[in-house]
């Protein structure tokens, strides 16, 4: 889902388009994120409040694309007029919560009298009641006065929601009262004046307004007390009917809750939200409840729950489908963006069907090369070429290029070079992939310039090429190149973007056996996430890698905390029946293992082939490395016959995969005579160590953990 923008302020931003990022191209980071950066929506507050949103307003909450740094601010912030009538505005607002803003003074004057009697001396900004903080006032003419930065900061969020006064507002000096009065005026605030004006239709709509100002000077803090308040006053209005503008309010509060990182708090707003609209009421409602479904899927991506973050996609889909149709080009744009999240979370398949759902209604309504059918060509090639089926991405994505470049996209098509370059290296067809990379980073190099992480990212493509190709020492300079760009970024680089780079240069290190310096870079790249909420998933993978080399390297007691944390953060984020889950139990019970934690290594094992053989099926690879893992296990146990079981259906599959004389096979039958010659001897054990038992090559299997690094 597009992050969310209100009034042309990026509340929450996920990148989504393909082949932009070399972490989405190479699929080595299913973060989900659908959310992190995407293309944004826009959420219109109309001037007037007093009539429902049109249903293309309340469509292009999540429809309409576009970025709110182009064209110099959305529509709906020119529909407010100049800064001359912001002061018009601003007077309204007052009158129309004048006996609300009275009282505020009347606490704020109190309180600073009250302050200033008790004669103590604080560092804290004070405030009043409402939480703004007071502007102290003096009859004489030496009157103090708040500084910008204490009425700006976080002291001047208050815990009841009240709007408060604008900077530059006229104070009235009110004359010193008795404790008795200010109670009578604390009392009055509180209970008097809180829910007063709440039903004057014009009062839910100049909120919303003085919020989006408020998140445009980046003060989400109060910009959430006075959406909270616009919601009050909509509901209030609304008489308990449905009310579209109090569903775009609320919409509007669970995007400034993402804005600060509070995604659990912004779930229950998008849940009620979700409650009002009535769909057989018209097609407002019914897009109104396909908007919430498509936010609350973005939130629950950003908190790592994949599976619900697909769930709601997909309620918000079909909802789209019903009301508007399964031919209409909306309903493209938002199948391929539920493509995208699929891909992220690998379910592979079903991101193929879904673009090309879009591709093909795409392709029925709009030009032939239309911008839509591109980004949709583009998407489809990425997905074949994970899947194995390079000839097709190929295919798909000269086409995207040269329908880019009939549409004077010159810059963009040089990251569609870039994924050509990673199909030909597939392909083997190293020169052309060179030829890809170079000519994608000279464009680089001369609309971003040479220190642009995206050129770091080219640079880490030519060094995993060369390093494939046997070319160690071109592969590396190209890494410190890459490594030059990350520890010295430009303004404006995303931690993300970086972390992800250092996370692929360690891979490259890794593959060279340089294992020291691969772990520092994916220790500095774990510390940029610091732990963040929204990125649970790509944490885990990086900490599963870290794990795969401390016990490379025989810290095994490292690799076990690893793995355990990890796998943990999976679990946490709903994540636990990937087949990345199942290779990260493996490895955490060949860590157990080495560590004489035997009964532990048993059970993860046994989870670990439960997840892969609902994911890969019994005769993967992966699934048979985990059953002879968990054979030696039970041996080592004494549960003699259920090891012998197992390997002989390990022994029976590998043979009819590689054959009789593969090595592999030949070990897993040394080992099946040793147990059954064992069985004969009833069970005399002799003294053997534990890695003769156990498929001993982690490296090979840890590996794959660097598809969710």
């Amino acid at each position: 889902m597009p992050g969310i923008i209100v009034d042309g302020v990026v509340t929450e931003e996920i990148q989504h388009e393909v082949g932009s990022s070399q972490n989405k191209e190479n699929l080595t980071a299913p973060t989900m994120a659908p959310s992190m950066q995407s293309e944004a929506l826009e959420m219109h507050v109309e001037n007037s409040g007093a009539g429902e949103p049109s249903i293309e307003q309340l469509y292009n909450n999540v429809c309409e694309m576009e970025s709110s740094s182009e064209g110099g601010g959305s529509p709906s912030r020119e529909s407010f007029g100049s800064d001359g009538e912001e002061s018009r505005i601003d007077s309204e607002l007052r009158h129309l919560v004048a006996g609300e803003m009275e009282a505020m003074k009347v606490i704020e004057e109190e309180e600073e009298k009250e302050k200033k009697g008790s004669g103590s001396v604080t560092n804290v900004v004070p405030t009043a009641g409402n939480g703004t903080p007071v502007r102290p006032q003096s009859s004489n003419s030496s009157k103090k006065k708040a500084t910008k930065s204490q009425l700006e900061s976080d002291a001047s969020i208050g815990p009841n929601g009240k709007a408060s006064p604008e900077e530059g507002e006229s104070e009235v000096s009110k004359p010193g009262s008795r404790v008795g009065r200010r109670r009578k005026a604390s009392a009055k605030s509180q209970n008097g004046t809180e829910d007063a004006g709440l039903d004057n239709p014009d009062l839910g709509p100049f909120l919303l307004k003085h919020a989006r100002d408020l998140i445009a000077s980046d003060n989400p803090r109060r910009a959430l007390k006075y959406a909270l308040r616009a919601t009050k006053s909509f509901e209030k209005c609304a008489g308990g009917k449905p009310s579209l503008n109090l569903v775009m309010s609320l919409h509007v509060v669970a995007a400034i809750h993402c804005n600060m990182g509070k995604y659990e708090e912004a779930v229950p707003v998008l849940q009620r939200s979700l409650e009002i609209p009535v769909t057989e009421e018209g097609q407002e409602h019914a897009l109104a409840k396909f908007s919430g479904c498509m936010q609350l899927g973005d939130t629950y991506g950003m908190l790592g729950q994949i599976a619900l973050s697909l769930q709601w996609y997909a309620k918000g889909l079909e909802i789209q489908k019903q009301t508007l149709g399964e031919q209409d080009p909306r309903v493209g744009e938002t199948c391929r963006y539920l493509a995208e999240a699929h891909v992220q979370a690998l379910q592979l398949d079903e991101a193929q069907k879904l673009c090309q759902m879009a591709l093909d209604i795409h392709r029925d309504n709009g030009q032939p090369a239309s911008l839509e059918e591109t980004a949709d060509r583009r998407l489809m090639g990425l997905i074949c070429d994970t899947k194995g089926d390079h000839e097709a991405a190929l295919e798909h994505l000269v086409m995207a290029s040269m329908a880019m470049v009939a549409n004077g996209q010159e810059t963009e098509v040089a990251s569609v070079d870039c994924s050509i370059g990673d199909i030909y290296l597939s392909l083997g067809r190293y020169d052309e992939a060179v030829c890809a990379y170079q000519k994608a980073l000279t464009v680089f190099k001369t609309s971003k310039g040479e220190n642009h992480a995206t050129v770091a990212s080219v640079f880490l493509r030519l060094a995993d090429l060369y390093n494939k190709t046997g070319k160690l020492r071109e592969s590396k300079s190209y890494c410190e190149n890459a490594l030059k760009i990350y520890q010295k970024p430009i303004p404006g680089t995303s931690l993300e973007e970086i972390a992800t780079g250092l996370t692929d240069v360690s891979a490259i290190y890794e593959t060279m056996n340089e294992h020291d310096q691969a772990l520092k870079l994916l220790q500095k790249a774990l510390k940029m996430y610091n732990n963040s909420a929204g990125q649970q998933s790509t944490i885990a993978g990086i900490e599963a890698q870290i794990g795969v080399l401390h016990y490379i390297s025989g810290n095994y007691g490292d690799a076990y905390d690893s793995f355990k944390s990890a796998i943990t953060k999976l679990r946490t984020c709903g994540e636990k029946k990937s087949a990345f889950f199942g290779i990260a139990l493996n490895q955490m019970g060949l860590a157990c293992v080495q560590r004489y934690s035997i009964n532990e290594a048993a059970e993860l094992f046994e989870e670990a082939r439960t997840v892969l053989e609902q994911e890969y099926g019994p005769y993967h690879a992966d699934t048979l490395g985990v059953y002879s893992n968990l054979a030696g296990t039970y041996d080592a146990m004494g549960r003699l016959d259920e090891a012998i079981e197992i390997l002989e259906y390990v022994v029976e599959m590998r043979e009819e995969k590689l054959g009789t004389a593969n090595p592999d096979v030949d070990d897993e039958k040394r080992r099946l005579a040793e147990l059954l010659k064992e069985a004969g001897r009833g069970r005399s054990r002799k003294a053997k160590s534990l890695e003769n038992l156990l498929e001993t090559n982690p490296y090979t299997i840890g590996k794959r953990t660097t598809v969710a690094a």
